[in-house]
């Protein structure tokens, strides 16, 4: 049976320098450890019109924004499970509905307009999306990224991850291939995103505030999204 998670919460993002980075390992001991998921290369497909109509709505920055991407914590194979994920955002929180479902089955369904192998409240909300952008929606970009996940010692919600050496490309959107891509960022700049349901501990609140290091609006797929037309005017996409 496949399985169903739901997100609700905050979700805000830094951008740190390498040394920031390193100040921030220091400051995490005692207080964070790698999650189930650990470190480990994430795959992303994000599903779109032919328009682009989704990411260029996002960018315009709305009270209410939706996507739909399916995402592997590695290669994926066949059977393999990946996460077929429904995220919206209104008023800066973020609400995820999750499904585990295998690779295989998921992205033939998605491809054709067949409806997910899945029941339940999850997969309404997910059949419902589908439904509204009808046959327009495909695999629009694939995001790829090395991430470290991180939870508290204490069991509490609060989550921290890193990713570095995001990538994005449009050809071969297959969460089987390699993880090639165009980098949307400078090799020594990592993306930290701290997700909670509330307020951060202290000890995090004194971090971001001695090391002056302040929250950003960053969007991989809207980045990307941008370096694309950019690069499609000048005539090609250029692998990093």
């Amino acid at each position: 049976m496949e399985a169903q998670m739901t997100f609700k919460r905050y979700e805000v993002k830094y951008i740190l320098t390498r040394s920031q980075r390193d100040r921030l390992t220091e400051a995490m001991k005692g207080h964070l450890a790698l999650d189930m998921y650990g470190r480990n290369t994430i795959r992303n497909i994000y599903f779109d019109t032919d328009s682009y109509r989704l990411v260029r709505d996002s960018i315009e920055k709305p009270l209410y924004k939706e996507k739909l991407r399916v995402r592997s914590y590695r290669k994926a194979e066949g059977d393999s499970a990946v996460f077929v994920e429904l995220k919206k955002k209104y008023e800066s929180v973020v609400y995820k509905r999750r499904l585990s479902l295998p690779h295989r089955l998921a992205m033939n369904a998605l491809e054709t307009g067949r409806p997910l192998p899945a029941d339940g409240q999850i997969a309404r909300e997910i059949e419902a999306f589908r439904a509204f952008y009808g046959d327009t929606l495909r695999p629009a970009m694939l995001l790829c990224y090395e991430r470290e996940a991180y939870a508290p010692v204490d069991g509490d919600d609060f989550r921290l991850t890193l990713d570095e050496n995001i990538r994005w490309r449009t050809d071969d959107i297959d969460l089987s291939g390699s993880a090639v891509g165009s980098m949307i960022l400078p090799r020594d700049a990592v993306l930290m995103e701290l997700k909670s349901p509330g307020g951060y501990p202290m000890w995090m609140v004194r971090f971001l505030s001695e090391n002056q290091i302040y929250k950003t609006s960053f969007s991989k797929y809207g980045v990307a999204y941008r370096q694309m037309t950019a690069q499609r005017k000048e005539g090609g996409v250029l692998y990093a």
